[in-house]
């Protein structure tokens, strides 16, 4: 946590990773403008509050800012892509809409490390936040797995087709099981919450629906066991074991 108004504004000037920012209603005076400009500039996510909060979270002189840094650096998608591909490797990425359990959220991203994925993304707004909790969750592959949090996740899916990426959206709804896909080609596989799913936006781009046949009485499985099944499918097919 850091607070106060210079020291928020020099984090951010400093190109510091800012996970959320809670500025006091009704903040007055040359500095808060400028904070407030800045925030929009670098589109840095935050919420206005009442004074009492701020004060609950720290008791000393906020100043009517709060600020957390992230726990990890964040990357852009459209810049790691082409390293990928002059690497000679074949792109691998985990789309996540949605996933609002940081458990689920760690979980998927220690699988997606341990399976050699590229990165995975998640949008700024409406996904869990990358936490103490998610950084345990994930056994520390957050340090090693490159995080992308965009701010429009339908634009960078689009960019990776675009980029000769396969979009494949995990869904009970698919009409193809999830091995009938071919996973040696540049692929981004994409997934939502067990609540609402895939959003139809991010749906429509996606190139194959996929399910997992299911055979008791429960309808879907945990979003972070659904990823490891087809993330090792993937697997599979890529090293022919």
């Amino acid at each position: 946590m850091i607070f106060g108004l210079h020291p928020v504004i020099e984090a951010i000037e400093s190109g510091k990773e800012l996970e959320k920012v809670f500025v006091q209603n009704n903040l007055q005076g040359p500095l808060s403008k400028e904070l407030l400009f800045l925030l929009r500039q670098h589109e840095i996510h935050f919420q206005y509050v009442p004074l009492e909060k701020l004060t609950r979270l720290t008791g000393k002189n906020h100043q009517g800012v709060i600020a957390y840094m992230a726990e990890v650096t964040y990357h852009k998608a459209e810049n790691l892509l082409p390293g990928i591909f002059e690497a000679g490797k074949v792109p691998l990425f985990v789309l996540l809409d949605q996933i609002t359990d940081v458990r689920n959220l760690g979980a998927i991203i220690r699988t997606a490390e341990c399976a050699g994925a590229d990165a995975v993304i998640v949008p700024q707004k409406g996904s869990a936040q990358i936490n103490e909790e998610t950084m345990k969750a994930s056994a520390g592959a957050l340090n090693l797995l490159p995080i992308c949090r965009e701010k429009d996740i339908a634009e960078t899916l689009q960019f990776l087709i675009d980029g000769g990426l396969q979009a494949v959206a995990c869904t009970e709804k698919g009409e193809y099981f999830y091995t009938s896909v071919d996973y040696t080609m540049p692929t981004v596989l994409v997934l939502g919450s067990e609540g609402s799913g895939i959003s139809k936006e991010i749906l429509r781009l996606c190139d194959k629906q996929v399910r997992i046949p299911l055979m008791g009485k429960i309808e879907s499985l945990n979003v972070s066991v659904s990823t490891a099944v087809v993330l090792y499918e993937a697997v599979r097919q890529r090293t022919g074991k």
